[in-house]
């Protein structure tokens, strides 16, 4: 499966976002889990879906502003963004995992790493 991460730009902190990850083929197979890199900073686990959309994890940096969800049929997933601070600018990248360890968040069980998405959080 190939994915694409879209919906990315320039936001006032406090506000609100919401990104967008499609996939090529049939994403339902998938769990998704989110990850964003912070310019010139390790990337890092924001969150994740499991294929059916029942659980979903996310950092504790991220819990309780952030939301992923998934629409099957649309084989896409998103990431809503709310009460942005400035420290979470950065490229978002959306990746594939079939591993019953998907939760952990380690990258080690993602694969098909799409292209990133990048937005800002003016203060």
């Amino acid at each position: 499966v190939q994915l694409q991460a879209s919906g990315g730009g320039l936001v006032q902190a406090g506000g609100s976002l919401r990104l967008s990850c499609a996939a090529s083929g049939r994403i339902s197979n998938y769990h998704i889990g989110w990850f964003r890199q912070p310019l010139g900073k390790e990337r890092e686990f924001v969150g994740t879906i499991n294929r059916s959309g029942a659980s979903t994890y996310g950092a504790d940096s991220v819990k309780g502003r952030f939301t992923i969800s998934r629409h099957n049929a649309k084989n896409t997933v998103y990431l809503q963004m709310s009460s942005l601070k400035p420290e979470d600018t950065a490229v978002y990248y959306c990746a594939a995992s079939t591993s019953v360890a998907y939760h952990s968040g380690s990258e080690a069980v993602y694969y098909s790493w799409g292209p990133g998405t990048q937005f800002t959080v003016s203060s």
